[in-house]
């Protein structure tokens, strides 16, 4: 995966990781209290580092899944992995990884899945 393109995609998947975080705190006094005792530089990390049990609970199924696709996205991006199918290995295509920064399949891979489990 190119730099440059590495770092695009980890800018997009922390921005959309911040957008969660943003969206749970103006609908949940809970995590809004838990949130502005953090300091600025942990609030990114928010998801990953546990720190409070009720936090967890504020957050939905959906949105708890997509904060895991997104960290483990910025994972391989660190670990030179990232943009290739989990399935198949073959490298996923710029356009859908630009519309789904976190997506784990190529296309074939995700709709095999996907029929899969219908």
């Amino acid at each position: 995966m190119e730099k440059d393109f590495g770092g695009t995609m980890k800018e997009s998947l922390v921005t959309l990781k911040q957008e969660i975080i943003n969206t749970l705190v103006s609908n949940n006094e809970d995590f809004k209290a838990i949130v502005e005792g953090l300091d600025p530089k942990d609030f990114v990390d928010v998801a990953t580092d546990d720190i409070d049990r009720k936090m967890l609970e504020t957050i939905g199924s959906k949105d708890m899944k997509r904060m895991r696709l997104i960290d483990s996205a910025l994972t391989r991006i660190e670990q030179g992995k990232f943009g290739a199918c989990m399935r198949c290995g073959k490298k996923i295509p710029k356009e859908r990884l630009e519309a789904i920064p976190y997506a784990l399949m190529c296309i074939e891979c995700q709709s095999d899945e996907e029929r899969r489990n219908r």
